[in-house]
C-alpha cells in the first residue's frame, strides 16, 4: 500500500487544519504546518506530491555512508 495524506482539525493553534503523510506502515513521515483553509492543505498536499517525484537527495551529515 501505498502512503496516505490524512488531513486533520489541528485545535492547538491559530490556524485550523494540517496534512500529515503517513507511510505504507502507518508511521507519520510528514507534518504540515498549520493552515488556514482546505484550500491551502489542498495545494501543500500537491506541492509535496511535485516535490517528491522530482527532489533531489541533498545530504548535510558528515558522516560516511555505512552501507
Amino acid at each position: 500500500m501505498a502512503g496516505v495524506f490524512e488531513v486533520i482539525q489541528d485545535n492547538d493553534g491559530p490556524l485550523p487544519f494540517r496534512f500529515l503523510l503517513r507511510g505504507s506502515d502507518g508511521a507519520v513521515v510528514a507534518v504540515s504546518p498549520q493552515l488556514g483553509s482546505i484550500t491551502a492543505v489542498k495545494a501543500g498536499i500537491r506541492a509535496v506530491r511535485e516535490s517528491a517525484a522530482s527532489g533531489a537527495v541533498v545530504d548535510l551529515t558528515d558522516e560516511a555512508d555505512p552501507s
